[in-house]
């Protein structure tokens, strides 16, 4: 199995493709507690995250925030009181791109 964690996002440029469905099926067995979503037709990986209270929720937040800077790929974040529910996808390729499962992965790191 490959460690999408250790993984570096690229730059993605218009007219790259989304991955197809079986890409899809391939990266998520690496991320397995992610949901694959759609929105407006725009499929997307979320996830719902369980704090004891909305300090741990916040501080987690802030640790998403951090990292998807320093990989300059930015996701969907809603904190609530002891929970941070994050979504994934790629805007300009209308869908998912292998970037958001490095995240995902990174993501799941952060909350150990």
């Amino acid at each position: 199995m490959i460690n999408l964690a250790a993984g570096k996002c690229v730059p993605c440029r218009g007219g790259e493709p989304a991955l197809t469905d079986a890409e899809i099926a391939d990266l998520q067995l690496h991320v397995s507690q992610w949901q694959l979503k759609e929105v407006d037709g725009i499929k997307r990986l979320e996830r719902i995250f369980k704090f004891k209270n909305y300090l741990e929720a916040v501080a987690f937040a802030n640790k998403i925030a951090m990292t998807a800077e320093k990989e300059d790929h930015h996701p969907l974040i809603v904190l609530e009181w002891g929970r941070v529910t994050v979504q994934w996808w790629t805007h300009v390729v209308k869908g998912l791109h292998k970037n958001d499962f490095i995240m995902a992965a990174k993501t799941d790191e952060m909350f150990g």
